[in-house]
């Protein structure tokens, strides 16, 4: 008899998480839209010495320092980062991940010192590469006004990549978030605690956390060593053909907006 009510009880379990797989707006494949969508970076690169200097991105909630000189430095969630000050106004920044390139920029300043482009080309965990140009206008609030040192906001931005994600249901009220780039995925639990960011390399003391805002909507909350990071509001619309991903990371005036369409 007992064991009957646990077989019912479960199969009702089986059928609630499924009627919420259904009904859960956000579930199904999304491809971004790029005419639709804003991306948003800062970044500030601070002198720290003889040939030295601080490099800052905003949403990571880590500080790199190392030497310009053309070899890998320690950085961030166990990778290497090199600068390479080809001419004053251009250098160039190759960060590597297991021995891997998985970034490799160029930053060129103009002649007049307020704008700086970069050229940044992404190698995804899939084999793909992705190729961003970024053009940066320096902050009102940098503390460097001359040279590439000091803070820069973005004015324009190119995306020369598709990108696409992709909402499954996770373990019965729970979210995976999946990419086409190949990294693993994102398994959520809505229920507002923090969980050890899974990955190939994680960064020490990254978590985590993910809640309901309403129906339609979602918050992601990242942190670092107990420190928020960055936080990441999805939005489904009402009749369900586009989501909105609102990325705020920390110290960064202003935000991400990326727009999806729905595939599927």
């Amino acid at each position: 008899m007992l064991t009957r009510t646990i077989q019912l009880l479960c199969f009702a379990c089986v059928i609630a998480a499924t009627s919420r797989a259904a009904d859960e707006p956000l579930i199904g494949k999304w491809k971004l839209n790029l005419a639709k969508s804003k991306l948003a970076d800062e970044m500030t690169i601070g002198p720290a010495g003889a040939n030295r200097y601080t490099l800052t991105f905003a949403g990571v909630g880590d500080t790199e320092t190392l030497v310009a000189d053309g070899t890998g430095h320690p950085g961030v969630s166990g990778s290497t980062i090199s600068i390479t000050i080809e001419s004053p106004n251009n250098w160039k920044i190759v960060r590597k991940q297991g021995g891997r390139t998985v970034v490799d920029a160029t930053w060129k300043l103009s002649d007049d010192g307020k704008t700086l482009t970069d050229t940044f080309f992404g190698n995804q965990p899939d084999g793909s590469t992705a190729r961003v140009d970024l053009v940066y206008k320096r902050a009102e609030t940098s503390a460097s006004k001359s040279g590439i040192p000091g803070t820069w906001e973005t004015t324009e931005e190119k995306l020369d990549t598709a990108y696409e994600i992709e909402f499954r249901p996770y373990e019965g009220d729970g979210l995976s978030l999946l990419n086409s780039i190949g990294a693993p995925p994102k398994n959520l639990k809505l229920d507002g605690k923090d969980y050890p960011t899974a990955g190939a390399d994680p960064a020490q003391g990254s978590a985590t956390s993910a809640r309901r805002l309403g129906d339609h909507s979602i918050e992601l909350t990242r942190k670092l060593k107990g420190k928020i990071v960055e936080t990441r509001e999805i939005t489904v619309s009402s009749d369900r053909k586009t989501l909105t991903m609102t990325l705020h990371p920390v110290d960064q005036r202003i935000p991400n907006i990326l727009i999806f369409d729905r595939e599927a």
